[in-house]
């Protein structure tokens, strides 16, 4: 009780209605409260801790590399290892000609750096994002957030950045309004705040085509859909398109807070003159924290974790279709978006969650369905109790 009310004295609020669960320890697909109370987590940081909480893989690697060294010198300047090394495993991961890596500290700051790489490269300043987007809540994320549902957020920080313009996704004939001027399209492969909504057949190679047709850059937002999340290691592997330029964070520092925007060299190195310094930071690529991303992108693949995602996500489905309170079930491998067609049982629902024990929450732009997105690694056993649990909390509703 103290702690909470220390919180909520010194701890700075975001909204007037917090959670506060308090959390004592995390292990694997749950948390525990000081009272002992277990929680499924099927948030998982929103989709952060991929590869379980507490992983003892990413915890020593990140127990080693403290004992090596920390941080030593502005991003850029000096040779380590972590970064080195995680940075050729990711190119050999992606495909090509995805292969310079501007490591950053978190999400937002990677579609910063993006925006300002496109505009660079292009020397156009038109950029063009999708209806019911998130990428961050900097003034230049926050800029790209599809209105109407963005402007919530957006109207009391106005002017934000000028020449931002925002098109349906999933629309076709939008495509029509990338034009010359256009310096970038950034997107999400699969929505997530939009409450996981996925492309139509022939949509991102559309994209992609008349991006090349105009000779604007294609970001992709994989902030959330990165490192396994939709089943394969990246959405645009599930797909098939490659972007000019991908931004990642979330899972990709394995639990500790880390970004990047990765190019072929031909975009990246515009950053580097004219002027120089063009982009930088001074924590991003933390040794500590491209540790535990290494250690956590090598767990993925030798654990083949990856290739049961979509199967866990298909059983989360099938289990629990057919509950009359579930009007719809939007997914993409483990990210799941459980539609209940009405925001007043949303809410409800939330706090019959707490009793219960399930950690879940809503989507920014979709406040009528609920996430699943626990960590990667929830054993089939631990899907079904949850299952159980949440369905005993829809029958109560």
């Amino acid at each position: 009780m103290i702690l909470r009310k220390q919180f909520l004295s010194h701890v700075a609020q975001t909204s007037p209605s917090p959670m506060l669960v308090e959390v004592e320890r995390a292990e694997g697909s749950f948390f525990y409260t000081p009272e002992g109370k277990r929680y499924f987590d099927l948030v998982a940081g929103v989709s952060v801790s991929n590869v379980g909480h507490c992983n003892p893989v990413v915890v020593k690697a990140v127990q080693e590399q403290a004992a090596r060294y920390m941080h030593v010198m502005v991003y850029g300047e000096l040779v380590e290892s972590p970064q080195v090394t995680y940075a050729t495993e990711l190119a050999a991961t992606l495909p090509a000609p995805l292969e310079a890596v501007y490591f950053l500290n978190s999400g937002a700051e990677a579609v910063e750096g993006a925006l300002k790489l496109a505009k660079r490269f292009t020397g156009r300043t038109e950029m063009i994002s999708m209806r019911r987007a998130y990428h961050g809540s900097t003034h230049g994320a926050m800029s790209m957030m599809g209105t109407p549902e963005g402007e919530e957020w957006k109207a009391a920080f106005r002017p934000l950045l000028p020449d931002v313009q925002s098109i349906e996704f999933n629309h076709f004939e939008a495509l029509n309004r990338i034009t010359e001027r256009t310096a970038c399209v950034l997107m999400e492969p699969v929505q997530g705040e939009a409450g996981v909504r996925l492309p139509e057949r022939g949509y991102l190679e559309a994209l992609r085509s008349r991006c090349d047709e105009v000779g604007a850059l294609l970001i992709f937002d994989e902030i959330q859909t990165g490192m396994g999340r939709t089943g394969e290691m990246f959405a645009m592997q599930k797909y098939g398109v490659v972007p000019d330029i991908v931004c990642l964070a979330k899972a990709f520092g394995g639990g500790m807070p880390l970004g990047a925007f990765v190019a072929r060299h031909e975009i990246m190195d515009t950053l580097r003159e004219n002027p120089v310094l063009g982009h930088i930071t001074t924590f991003g690529g933390h040794p500590v924290c491209c540790a535990a991303g290494l250690a956590a992108l090598r767990f993925l693949k030798e654990e083949r974790v990856v290739e049961q995602v979509e199967a866990k996500g298909a059983l989360y489905e099938q289990l629990l279709q057919g509950h009359p309170q579930v009007k719809e079930i939007r997914r993409s491998g483990l990210l799941l978006a459980v539609e209940l067609g009405e925001s007043a049982k949303l809410y409800r629902l939330m706090e019959l969650f707490k009793e219960v024990g399930i950690m879940s929450d809503w989507f920014l732009y979709c406040d009528t369905a609920f996430r699943i997105s626990p960590p990667l690694t929830i054993s089939e056993e631990e899907i079904r109790e949850s299952v159980r649990l949440i369905l005993q909390a829809l029958d109560r509703l």
